[in-house]
């Protein structure tokens, strides 16, 4: 395989990952915050982590498909990934999952935006 067919490879099966996590950290979140409630059960956080979510399952599944569209998707989810995460460090400062949930945004954030080119 030629050498840059591997690195997009290696860059697509990475993002599948990081969306994977994305989507599972996310759903754990919800749940989180809707415990903790206040600001932190608002409905537009839990919407916005649930947009997140969606997004990255939706992101995961086009590359895993192999749809050419994938940059769509990606490029969708890097910008709600981002939003997501500067919502959880708004709210969380202090909470370990919240912190949690913002970095691992981010890192699927880098990750989408690669793919989306």
């Amino acid at each position: 395989m030629p050498e840059h067919l591997a690195m997009q490879t290696d860059d697509l099966e990475h993002c599948v990952d990081e969306c994977t996590n994305c989507h599972a950290i996310c759903l754990e979140t919800v749940q989180h915050c809707l415990k903790l409630g206040g600001e932190h059960a608002a409905p537009e956080h839990i919407e916005l982590l649930f947009d997140c979510a969606q997004i990255c399952q939706t992101s995961a599944d086009f590359m895993l498909r192999g749809s050419p569209r994938h940059v769509l998707t990606c490029g969708a989810c890097a910008e709600i990934c981002r939003a997501c995460a500067d919502e959880c460090d708004r709210l969380g400062r202090n909470d370990e999952m919240m912190q949690l949930c913002a970095e691992e945004c981010r890192r699927c954030a880098e990750a989408c935006a690669r793919m989306a080119g």
